[in-house]
């Protein structure tokens, strides 16, 4: 298994989305308290937590957060939960909490059915700059 620190939540991605790579280039622009790390869903280390965690990724077309020894959330949970982690102006996102579950995702998951033709794929997953390296694990 991926040795995670314990002060540190891990998000898995779709390294091949335009979209997903884009929300964790603004995920690491807000998180200014150095909570987060990514693994791309298509990576060794994307499967193997994902297998750890019981998800057929085949079957569950979702971002994952996953904050070792405590839970992990999938889809609209997911992102409502890093959102809270920025604090500030961004706590207005969790009116979204209120919203129940199935309705949330069933937006999150029109949005993930046509993320490729709205926003575009790539042909291999991203790689980071140096200076945001250390934050992905492979």
């Amino acid at each position: 298994m991926i040795d995670i620190p314990a002060h540190k939540k891990l998000i898995l991605f779709d390294g091949v989305c335009n979209l997903c790579n884009t929300a964790v280039l603004k995920i690491i622009k807000y998180d200014k308290k150095n909570t987060f790390l990514f693994a791309s869903l298509q990576s060794e280390a994307g499967q193997m937590i994902a297998n750890h965690l019981n998800i057929d990724i085949g079957k569950i077309d979702s971002i994952i957060l996953y904050d070792p020894g405590v839970a992990y959330d999938i889809k609209a949970t997911a992102a409502l939960n890093i959102m809270k982690d920025f604090g500030g102006i961004w706590n207005i996102t969790q009116i979204g909490f209120l919203l129940p579950e199935v309705f949330r995702n069933h937006i999150y998951d029109f949005i993930a059915a046509n993320r490729y033709k709205w926003f575009g794929k790539k042909e291999s997953c991203m790689i980071p700059s140096p200076e945001i390296t250390a934050k992905f694990i492979e």
